[in-house]
């Protein structure tokens, strides 16, 4: 690979993937590269070794017999193989802290712009309505996936080798691409959330506008940034993830202390749902897609890949922690957001609410931290592919090799993301084109089919029917959702403008 490809590679992982997909047609037997016909290659001897990393997870014949026993002997012949090498833990975590993990991502500081970006939007009967059966989609969609982990007698550690197994290289491609730029959306989306936690906090002490939120944002993402250096990987969160639910805790029960006392205090509220017209139904639209984005992940098998086994029911297990235990604080700051202010909700609520000033600076406080560490765990599996393919095994993850390349790599795609985030700070817009370009697809839309197609010699003509429905309706809503989050970002941007101080 010359240097301007290997430059492409680090800014954009994907774009290796790509470009060997069109520059040929049967690729390189080295180590690393993708085999079309399902044979294994015998490494180069310049590359290091499975060994050096965490390794290797092929299950072994047993399993592989009883997949091809199960589906037909073509169900159990790869499509596509993939270099399983990996710098990161697999097989390490017990299913609780996998639920932990779930359950940070779920209720992360995302949750306080949820009364005005889903209820808003909605309105209580179809807010409310819409909430209970995205979680009840998605728990289904997230099982269906989760049951796909060890298809053909493999574990799958990443999506895009779950998708090259089923579909072949050009899937693999394409899945790694689409959850790039998700991971990417929602790493943004962070950096603006962690920065209007920082504006909130300074506006509390001084009204003087001078601390504008890009300023916020470059100083969210250094934190972020310099928290990234230290976790090498996401098993390594460990009591950082502790921490993340008291912080979690800390601003779920301000906002929702401070909400219910504002509305009891004001009893008459404005519910009028605003807008008319094509206002109204793109922003209708818009909201289905922060439905979605606020259960989902769209990186379950790198998740599924840190927990030990027997990983499908390990992961079950914690899919079902984060749909019932973990889902009690979101619906409560959500619900009780939205009856306290109505219509004139904030997308951001610590905003909206009034008390004492030390106390929602707390909130502030702990909402920002909280944010950094949730980032880490949606940057996982950038961390993971650059620290496999560039990083190499130089005296372990804390050597000074490994820190430094953390420091260069990390904080280069760090920096980006807080370019974006500073240039385009708008929330909510960010939370429905994620959610419409990149949530849809990955989790409804491949997960229905995929199940399909693995399964197809098992399910009966109405169970086909029921899947195939899933896939064509979630593609039409993922269409349109992407049109009207789109159209919310150039309507804002002319609104307001580059880097706005919200």
């Amino acid at each position: 690979m010359d240097s301007s490809h290997r430059f492409l590679s680090l800014l954009f992982p994907p774009f290796s993937a790509i470009n060997e997909t069109l520059e040929e047609s049967v690729p390189l037997l080295h180590e690393g590269s993708l085999v079309l016909d399902g044979s294994s290659s015998s490494p180069s001897p310049s590359a290091p070794s499975s060994s050096a990393f965490m390794g290797h997870h092929h299950l072994g014949s047993p399993l592989e017999k009883l997949f091809v026993e199960e589906h037909g002997d073509d169900a159990g012949k790869l499509d596509i193989d993939v270099d399983d090498r990996t710098a990161h833990q697999i097989s390490h975590d017990p299913w609780y802290q996998v639920a932990f993990v779930l359950t940070t991502g779920v209720n992360s500081s995302y949750i306080l712009g949820y009364s005005g970006t889903i209820m808003v939007p909605l309105g209580w009967a179809f807010g409310s309505i819409g909430l209970l059966a995205a979680a009840a989609v998605s728990l289904y969609a997230n099982t269906l996936l989760a049951r796909l982990h060890e298809v053909g007698g493999k574990r799958h550690i990443r999506y895009r080798d779950l998708a090259g197994h089923i579909y072949g290289r050009t899937m693999y491609s394409l899945t790694w691409a689409l959850q790039y730029v998700n991971l990417f959306m929602i790493n943004t989306g962070y950096i603006i959330l962690a920065g209007q936690s920082l504006k909130a906090i300074y506006v509390l002490y001084r009204d003087d506008s001078v601390l504008k939120l890009p300023y916020c944002i470059i100083i969210a993402g250094i934190v972020c940034a310099m928290f990234a250096f230290g976790i090498p990987h996401l098993s390594a969160l460990g009591v950082w993830l502790g921490f993340s639910t008291m912080f979690s805790l800390i601003y779920i029960i301000v906002a929702l202390c401070l909400s219910v006392a504002d509305g009891i205090r004001t009893p008459a509220k404005d519910y009028h749902i605003p807008g008319s017209g094509a206002s109204l139904i793109f922003n209708s639209i818009g909201a289905a897609a922060n439905l979605v984005f606020a259960y989902n992940t769209g990186m379950l098998p790198e998740i599924q890949a840190t927990v030990k086994p027997p990983v499908v029911k390990n992961m079950q297990r914690a899919l079902l922690f984060q749909f019932t235990i973990g889902l009690i604080p979101l619906y409560a700051v959500v619900f009780a957001g939205y009856w306290a202010y109505g219509s004139s909700t904030s997308s951001y609520l610590l905003n909206s609410v009034t008390g004492p000033v030390w106390v929602k600076g707390i909130a502030n406080i702990a909402s920002f931290l909280q944010t950094v560490i949730a980032l880490h765990i949606f940057a996982s599996p950038m961390y993971e592919y650059l620290d496999t393919t560039y990083g190499g095994d130089n005296g372990g993850p804390y050597s000074f090799h490994s820190i430094s390349f953390r420091l260069f790599v990390r904080g280069g795609y760090l920096a980006v993301n807080t370019f974006v985030a500073a240039m385009l700070p708008f929330l909510g817009d960010f939370m429905s084109l994620t959610g419409a370009f990149s949530t849809f697809p990955l989790t409804f839309v491949l997960a229905n089919h995929m199940y399909l197609k693995v399964k197809a010699n098992k399910l009966t003509i109405l169970q086909k029917s029921w899947h195939w429905l899933n896939v064509v309706g979630f593609s039409c809503l993922s269409a349109a959702a992407s049109v009207a989050a789109i159209r919310l970002i150039m309507v804002d941007s002319r609104t307001y403008h580059l880097f706005a101080d919200l």
